[in-house]
């Protein structure tokens, strides 16, 4: 089959097969690959038009103190470890005030897993505690909070059921659920990268969950390790029918999906030797990412490269391959840094609006769920201030 016999019925609106998919992500022929990446971009084009997305947003991770060992992993540490820290409230607060003061629109936060982090001997009082300690202040500010595999945790620890722990959640000030904690939606990998973590089928249960009780989510891919092209696109089918459900539902569902390429250079030993690399290979991750957009085609039409993992070059650069959005400012990032990602941890809104701009595309800011919004600065003045704002706070 023709690469134009796959590409030509997406372009009508047709659904690639993961057969297909596998095809496209096996090509090596640079004129294949210009074939496909032109391809996603039109797709873009048509779904969601030609400017860029980008929220003004700060993500917190309030612990690195987890009791999981997954074997990717450079930020983890048991408690009592030499670079182990727990955020209290006041300091916590001070971040999300700072962010406000910024114009973040949006606070993401997760962190480790501690049997610990209990109030009032329950889990799920420590998370809610976290929530009101920021939405007391703040009560518009979106929080984008706790992973499905955080989601589990509570629920193990307190005897309660997913949609139990969602509903708290909800309740007390979450406003959506990352995608992360997804790595490859393939119980064999999984075994080799989170043996501990929850398996493919509780990751898709408790978002689906998620999703049926009114809480939209992101979704993700943690690619380039030991994962293979057939199980990459068995986990981009398993979103898209994940998604197919909530569409028939009339659910919100997944809001976007994001591509995060393997960051080895501090990762254990063990599957940083077998990876053989130390950084992502960034034809590998832009060709993933076009084959994402051309699969999930209508189904998630939003799609975010990121600049902390492939650095705000090689995001900018994946804005021709598909992606329509370029992410947030951050303002600080720990979980991939502590990896050795070498992309940063604080961008400002100056730094995304000119990556967007010097390809010829218009910045257009968002909220978490992406609905546009008027930018936070307006003149050039106003950029230089935001800029020198962000480093003042790093």
């Amino acid at each position: 089959m023709t690469l134009d016999a796959i590409l030509n019925p997406v372009l009508e609106g047709h659904d690639l097969s993961e057969a297909d998919g596998v095809l496209l992500l096996t090509q090596t022929d640079p004129v294949a690959i210009a074939t496909i990446q032109q391809a996603a971009d039109e797709l873009r084009r048509q779904l969601v038009g030609d400017a860029v997305t980008y929220v003004v947003n700060r993500n917190i991770n309030y612990t690195n103190i987890c009791e999981q060992h997954c074997s990717f992993c450079a930020f983890r540490r048991d408690e009592g470890q030499d670079g182990a820290y727990w955020l209290d409230g006041a300091t916590i607060l001070d971040k999300a005030t700072e962010a406000v003061q910024q114009g973040a629109t949006e606070i993401c936060m997760q962190g480790g897993l501690n049997p610990e982090a209990k109030v009032n001997g329950r889990s799920l009082d420590f998370y809610q505690r976290l929530i009101r300690t920021i939405k007391s202040e703040f009560p518009d500010l979106h929080l984008h909070a706790f992973s499905p595999q955080e989601v589990q945790f509570i629920a193990r620890e307190d005897g309660l059921s997913y949609a139990d722990v969602i509903v708290a959640l909800q309740g007390s000030g979450v406003d959506s659920l990352p995608g992360t904690a997804a790595e490859v939606l393939d119980d064999a990998v999984r075994q080799v990268l989170c043996p501990e973590k929850i398996n493919t089928a509780t990751w898709l249960e408790i978002v689906e969950t998620a999703h049926q009780l009114g809480m939209p989510t992101t979704s993700t891919m943690l690619s380039g390790h030991i994962e293979t092209p057939v199980q990459q696109m068995q986990h981009l089918g398993l979103l898209r029918s994940l998604q197919q459900r909530a569409v028939e539902r009339g659910d919100r569902g997944i809001t976007e999906f994001i591509v995060l390429p393997f960051v080895g250079q501090e990762a254990p030993k063990p599957l940083r030797r077998r990876v053989g690399r130390d950084q992502p290979v960034r034809q590998d991750a832009l060709l993933l990412m076009a084959v994402a957009r051309l699969f999930l085609g209508r189904w998630v039409v939003n799609h975010q490269p990121s600049w902390v993992k492939l650095g705000l070059d090689g995001a900018t650069e994946a804005l021709s391959w598909g992606c329509n959005d370029i992410g947030g400012t951050l303002m600080e990032e720990h979980i991939t840094s502590m990896a050795g990602a070498q992309g940063g941890t604080c961008m400002t809104v100056a730094d995304l609006r000119a990556a967007i701009e010097s390809i010829g595309r218009s910045p257009q800011q968002r909220d978490t769920l992406y609905q546009s919004l008027e930018p936070s600065f307006t003149t050039a003045s106003d950029a230089s201030r935001s800029t020198a704002d962000s480093v003042m706070l790093i």
